[in-house]
């Protein structure tokens, strides 16, 4: 394998994140004071976290990602360039991000949900500003002073938490790992609003930068459940977080993004891939019980669309079912899971 791969794709957690070289120059950010860099995560702590630990990272450890997706990786990592990754449902785009994760040991994923009424402020940060409105209203009324009164700016830092996008953000050594998913859902605005933020590595929080000249330090928690402080009302990241952007294809993006990022496209799965992604779900001796059912899901008309969620569902139900090969029954229902996602009847 070559020597310059940071990211190997072998499932196996390592510290070549250390030999990362340094940032182009116009890639370089110096955010600072550094925040601590989480620990790997493993099983128990992402059980712990309600993470779905042993699917996630089970999933993390079977990815064996090809050749060109193992370069665009890296080629990523070098530029400090968000990677966009499209592909059919169910191809791995969003197991790529937690696959990077593990291997390099960068802290759990910091997932952002996109949907149609998703805003980059829901990305960056949310402020409760009813919740501060009836917490002073209640303060107003009681006869002792609440017990947060001697906090930072009267315990504003309570009503304020980072989203994903703003906890990648801090400055941290080495990178987190972001994935915005499904951006192609997103209003038509939001592809746009992200420019500044993926060029500059940095965004402010205006309601700590108003009392900034009183209060200049603020903590505030963040994506993951950790506290931080947050200086004058301003983050910028100190090592630009590795950023997937997923897509399922279903709309084209604005030029400019394009431009800030690099595109991967995920071929859909063959047959050696569908059995990693069984083993990782059921178990090494699933995949040759079902060998015959990953054959089914291969041989598709052209043009036919389907989900590996579908043959995970037929694995499934079969293994509940427990019916016997030649079952007439598991015949018919395989058939219906694995009907073309494109075809209605």
């Amino acid at each position: 394998m070559s020597e310059w791969l940071i990211y190997r794709g072998t499932g196996a957690p390592h510290d070549a994140i250390a030999d990362l070289p340094a940032p182009p120059p116009w890639r370089a950010f110096d955010g600072g004071p550094v925040v601590p860099s989480p620990g790997p995560v493993d099983d128990v702590t992402e059980r712990r976290l309600g993470l779905a630990g042993d699917r996630a990272g089970n999933r993390a450890r079977n990815h064996r990602p090809g050749a060109r997706e193992r370069e665009l990786v890296n080629a990523a990592l070098y530029l400090r360039r968000p990677l966009l990754v499209t592909g059919d449902p169910g191809s791995g785009k969003s197991t790529l991000a937690h696959s990077v994760a593990y291997e390099l040991g960068l802290g759990r994923v910091l997932r952002w949900p996109i949907v149609s009424r998703t805003q980059l402020r829901d990305g960056l940060y949310q402020y409760d500003a009813i919740g501060r409105l009836q917490d002073l209203q209640f303060e107003r009324a009681a006869s002792e002073p609440p017990p947060y009164a001697g906090e930072p700016g009267g315990g504003i830092g309570r009503y304020v938490r980072l989203g994903p996008l703003g906890t990648a953000l801090l400055p941290q050594e080495r990178p987190r790992v972001l994935l915005i998913d499904e951006l192609d859902k997103s209003d038509i605005d939001l592809p746009n609003d992200l420019l500044n933020v993926l060029e500059e590595g940095e965004f402010t929080i205006p309601e700590l930068e108003r009392i900034a000249d009183r209060v200049p330090e603020v903590p505030v928690r963040c994506d993951d459940g950790s506290t931080v402080v947050i200086r004058e009302g301003r983050v910028r990241c100190r090592a630009f977080p590795f950023i997937v952007l997923t897509s399922n294809g279903e709309r084209e993006f604005p030029v400019p993004l394009l431009r800030r990022c690099l595109h991967l496209y995920l071929e859909p799965p063959d047959k050696e891939r569908l059995a990693g992604m069984v083993r990782a779900h059921f178990g090494d001796d699933a995949a040759r019980a079902n060998d015959s059912l990953i054959d089914t899901f291969l041989d598709r008309a052209p043009g036919d669309r389907r989900a590996v969620d579908q043959l995970l569902n037929a694995i499934q139900l079969t293994r509940q079912a427990d019916w016997a090969q030649e079952d007439d029954t598991r015949r018919r229902l395989t058939a219906e899971l694995l009907r073309p996602l494109d075809r209605t009847r």
